[in-house]
């Protein structure tokens, strides 16, 4: 894998994760958590995507430093 693809990877990783706290946080996912237990899909989804890629971006990252 490129080393720029891992860094784009990482760093659209970082900004889902953000963007997920956030929902995760927010009014709606309040009222959700509190009528069915659990919060919205979109911070689910948000915090799902963030944290696989960044774990692909550093894992190319990695991989691309050991061979290099």
């Amino acid at each position: 894998m490129n080393k720029t693809v891992s860094v784009a990877l990482l760093a659209g990783g970082i900004l889902l994760l953000i963007f997920g706290i956030i929902a995760y946080d927010s009014a709606s996912s309040d009222i959700s958590r509190f009528f069915t237990g659990s919060p919205t899909d979109k911070s689910i989804w948000l915090l799902v995507g963030g944290v696989v890629a960044t774990v692909v971006g550093l894992g190319g990252l990695m991989r691309g430093s050991k061979s290099g």
